[in-house]
């Protein structure tokens, strides 16, 4: 017989591996009670088994009325609390409590691991679930002591069937008005092929939104190759096994309840862990066991991964985690973020575990967090900034105590000043007023240095080089270097590829602005040309005219594009993102009048920090909108406000899934460009893509941002030490302060001495900075700054420490506030005075998809340059300052647009193919490469006359035009020789 590759085929392959290999037992239909839902054989067994007298007090197999009694109450906690909850904490019937499920036992606990040997889990096929419709049959449910906890739909790609056909099933098939479909009834539902799963935890019809379940492969989406069998085997033979379900049921899996305060309607959302989240937490406690106190963990979890249950399953679980010897490892877990929200999000998710109000704590002061400790609080949850403020006076509490450090969005929650107060603060480094002088810059250094009665698990999407460094495993290479990593990695590819996320970059569309100024003056002032150029187009961008005509563009897009489109389901939201909080309010003024001018059913929302002048008086955002500032995210949900213009806010953390749209007319690169741009990224069912409008960024810019964190984020290199004295040395020669000044200095800091003592001290240093000419002044403070900026950091993580680096870090630290700007002369003083806007004209260009590269990112370690000084101004006159501006952005008014666009493709399709070209990118640098590439380009514009001479000219009259038009033939065209692309 040849082998079954058929769907029965797959089914018994699965049923068979749970019988046989994992200890299941096999149900049927003669089992199932299709009125409720439940494996009544084995639900009677295991409670016979188990609670045998309180079944018998009970008298619920008395008769069948009394078991049908027992069954609508049953059925009535399973609608109400689901079967998360009834597992987890039993069911009271009658004037008993009845258990339905026990735990995994812990060490040395026999009776514990006799109960939960008693547990009973079975598997049914072909399970004939419907009263109504007796021919209906799911492929396969999983039970648990008779409860139904997993259902599963099976394809087989051998057969033309695939995960997808099997969500079409349930989709349309498996309707939430059936028994076992209903909501909360099963804790998952799974699509499997032999290639994919698929999970959803509440079925919707056609809305039912099912998540990848899927291990990954090469980054991205998928599963890899098993030489051992069926790719998606990890399912039934890792997740399915006893222990497993247990820990998941124990662990994470649950509903939570969300209250909305306005409208007091609670909605209900059931969560089971994607693959990635079980596997980092699981990997993150074993090595938290296996390392005890004191490891140091750096996880890149996608935005939109789900990283707040990650954090918050791990922290509940690391309150309780005990080592060999049976004792707990952490005394307490410190949650750092910068969300707010979070504290909320991680007690919903732990309420389901433990006692949240006997556990988790919110520290909003260093009074508090003593307090919280005092109560016994295991989990205590702290915005960043207040954390700082924190540390100041707790050192004597903790040195007796270990601690978790939980570290939400580290690149921002991890510098280098509050990193080493953190270290200070929890291994009690506090030094005696007794103590000398060396034995207290002694006590600092060891403060500084990463402690040992703290381990640190630190969560980001965009690992900063200090992240990597501080916190990244060091994997050393065969030339004795090492580049720090990430422990764990859920790539921003794989959660695109997996649908989790959105591709924001999928459809972006530049904005071309054209600009026309004239000289107002007779005379031809002479400015500085670097400078002027881009304070004349800040003149322009900023200007009100080109303000009113951008908005205009995002009104128009707005309703044409996005609401007429019925983008999100009709319920589609955009950000405005300003660079500063005048452009913003100059935004949410236009885009408000243009909207009540074309009775849009429709209003903007203006978000911003501080005050700012609005109609003549100083304004917050909440005095403009009309409501408090923390109602902004609830009320961008609702209509009519669906523009939401930020200056500085709402850039990072903001998890809107109902944003579609983003305009942008801010500079943004790195981190910041993809923090930005990511805000568009959540899934939401019915959204189906995102769009971006561009005013400002080239999209070569956001490539190269995006492409370093697109996939696992690398460091190049360890931070050079000897950097630190190179600062030294350039410092030492500018002789703004000697040996003993520092000495002096430090010492009477340290002894608490009255602060006159020490003002003549830094004010003389101060005098001597103001007497020296401007290039050393820049030189002097760049360097003072970075000193003390990259001491801070590399003495956590230094094996030793250097006296003299203390000392010269605390003399600056106090002498830096101290020095004045260096003040150079304003050469384009008077320049706005001399012009005005004559026209602005902004156009879209061809809508892109910018293609992220399939490679690792790499990031270049701390900075510790001493190249610092000025730019050397060139003079030039207005005429000429304003004829380049004009070059650059005034218009090109072709007359057959369709034509030129022609061209250019054949143009870039001949240096593609140019031979001299191809050999130079195989066996040569990036530079002559380009050099081939613009002579090849420069031929095909002369070939091109045959089609037309208005391109030739173009490029003979334009020079910005033709730097375009060189820089695009060989951005599209150059590929890196094979070994550098694979490095």
């Amino acid at each position: 017989m040849p082998s079954n590759i058929k769907e029965n085929g797959f089914e018994t392959l699965i049923v068979e591996s749970l019988v046989n290999d994992n200890g299941y037992e096999q149900g049927s239909n003669a089992d199932y009670n299709k009125d409720y839902a439940i494996d009544e054989t084995r639900l009677f067994r295991f409670l016979k088994d188990t609670q045998e007298q309180a079944l018998a007090d009970l008298h619920i197999l008395d008769s069948a009325l009394e078991k049908d009694r027992f069954f609508k109450q049953l059925d009535k906690k399973l609608k109400c609390d689901g079967v998360i909850e009834l597992l987890r904490k039993g069911m009271r019937y009658k004037h008993l409590r009845l258990d339905l499920f026990y735990v995994r036992p812990s060490a040395d606990n026999p009776a514990a691991a006799e109960s939960y040997a008693k547990n009973i889990f079975s598997v049914t096929r072909q399970l004939q679930y419907s009263k109504a419709n007796p021919l209906l049959a799911l492929d396969m449910c999983v039970f648990l002591n008779g409860l139904p906890i997993c259902t599963f739909e099976l394809k087989n790609q051998l057969t033309k069937q695939n995960v997808h056909d099997a969500v079409e099933q349930y989709k349309n098939d498996r309707t939430p008005d059936e028994v076992l479909f209903s909501f909360k009834r099963c804790i998952v539902h799974f699509a499997v092929d032999d290639n994919e799963v698929r999970m959803c935890t509440e079925l919707k019809g056609k809305n039912s939104w099912f998540l990848p379940f899927n291990k990954g492969f090469n980054d991205g989406a998928g599963n890899p190759p098993n030489p051992n069998g069926i790719k998606t085997d990890y399912l039934w033979k890792e997740i399915l096994t006893k222990d497993e379900l247990s820990n998941i049921i124990e662990n994470y899996a649950q509903v939570v309840a969300e209250k909305d305060e306005d409208t007091g309607i609670t909605t209900y959302k059931q969560i089971f862990p994607r693959y990635h989240q079980l596997s980092v937490v699981k990997s993150l406690l074993n090595d938290a066991k296996r390392d005890g106190v004191g490891g140091r963990y750096l996880i890149q979890h996608s935005a939109g991964s789900g990283k707040s249950n990650s954090i918050a399953w791990l922290a509940h679980q690391l309150v309780t985690l005990k080592n060999n010897d049976g004792k707990e490892i952490f005394d307490s877990v410190i949650v750092v973020t910068d969300r707010i929200n979070l504290d909320k999000q991680i007690k919903n998710t732990i309420k389901g575990f433990m006692q949240v109000s006997s556990t988790v704590g919110w520290a909003k002061s260093s009074g508090e967090l003593k307090k919280l400790l005092g109560e016994g609080k295991k989990i205590i949850i702290t915005i960043v900034h207040k954390f700082q403020f924190i540390l100041d006076d707790i050192a004597d509490v903790h040195k007796d105590k270990n601690f978790a450090i939980l570290i939400d969005e580290a690149h921002s929650s991890q510098n280098g000043s509050l990193s080493a107060k953190m270290n200070m603060v929890l291994s009690g480094s506090v030094y005696d007023d007794e103590d000398d002088l060396e034995d207290k810059i002694n006590t600092i250094i060891d403060g500084r240095k990463m402690v040992e009665n703290a381990s640190y698990f630190a969560f980001t999407a965009t690992p900063k080089n200090k992240t990597l460094e501080m916190f990244g495993k060091k994997d050393r290479l065969p030339d004795g270097t090492t580049k720090p990593a990430p422990h764990y990695v859920y790539t921003m590819k794989q959660a695109i590829e997996e649908d989790f996320i959105m591709d924001v970059l999928r459809y972006f569309t530049p904005i071309q602005s054209y600009y026309k100024l004239a000289k107002t003056v007779e005379d031809d002032p002479r400015f500085d040309k670097k400078r002027a150029q881009r304070l004349l187009r800040y003149y322009v961008e900023t200007n009100k005219y080109a303000i009113e005509q951008k908005a205009d563009i995002i009104v128009e897009h707005f309703h044409t594009e996005v609401i007429s489109k019925g983008k999100v389901g009709g319920k589609a939201r955009a950000m405005v993102v300003a660079s500063s909080i005048k452009r913003a309010i100059a935004y949410y003024e236009a885009i408000n009048k243009l909207l009540e001018e074309r009775k849009s059913p429709f209003k903007a929302i203006i978000a911003y920090s501080g005050t700012s002048e609005y109609m003549g008086k100083q304004m917050t955002e909440a005095d403009i909108n009309g409501f408090p500032s923390a109602k902004i995210e609830k009320e961008f949900k609702h209509d009519p406000y669906r523009i939401l213009v930020v200056a500085n806010k709402f850039q990072t953390g903001f998890d809107e899934p109902l944003l579609h749209t983003m305009y942008v007319d801010k500079g943004l690169s790195d981190i910041k460009a993809v923090q930005t741009l990511s805000r568009l990224n959540r899934s939401y069912p019915g959204k189906k893509d995102t769009f971006i409008l561009d005013f400002v960024n080239e999209p070569s810019v956001i490539k190269d941002a995006f492409d370093r964190y697109y996939k696992t984020t690398i460091l190049s290199g360890e931070t050079d030490v000897n950097k630190l004295n190179d600062l030294i040395d350039t410092m030492d020669s500018i002789q703004v302060y000697n040996s003993d000044d520092v000495d002096r200095l430090v010492e009477l800091y340290l002894n608490n001495a009255p602060r006159p003592q020490l003002d003549p001290i830094l004010d003389n240093c101060v005098e001597i900075y103001k007497d020296l000419i401007i290039e050393e002044q820049i030189e002097f403070k760049s360097c003072a700054k970075t000193f003390v900026r990259t001491y801070n950091f590399l003495a956590a993580i230094l094996p030793y420490g250097s006296v003299q680096w203390e000392k010269l870090a605390i003399f600056l630290n106090l002498l830096i506030p101290k020095l004045p700007s260096p003040q150079g002369d304003d050469l384009t003083e008077g320049l706005l005075e001399d012009v005005e806007l004559e026209s602005y004209r902004a156009e879209a260009q061809e809508t892109m998809r910018i293609q992220l590269e399939n490679e690792n990112g790499e990031v270049d370690p701390i900075p510790v340059g001493t190249d610092v000084g000025i730019d050397v101004p060139e003079l030039d006159t207005l005429s000429n300052i304003l004829k380049e501006f004009h070059d650059v952005f005034g218009n090109i008014e072709w007359t057959d647009e369709d034509k030129i666009k022609k061209q250019i493709a054949d143009i870039f399709e001949s240096v593609r193919n140019d031979e001299k070209y191809q050999n130079a990118m195989q066996f040569s640098d990036m530079q002559n490469a380009r050099d081939e590439s613009n002579r090849a380009a420069n031929e095909a514009v002369l070939k091109s006359m045959q089609s037309g001479l208005e391109l030739l000219k173009a490029v003979q009259d334009n020079p910005s035009f033709k730097k375009w038009l060189l820089d695009s033939a060989f951005n599209a065209t150059y590929q890196p020789p094979a070994h550098q692309a694979t490095l």
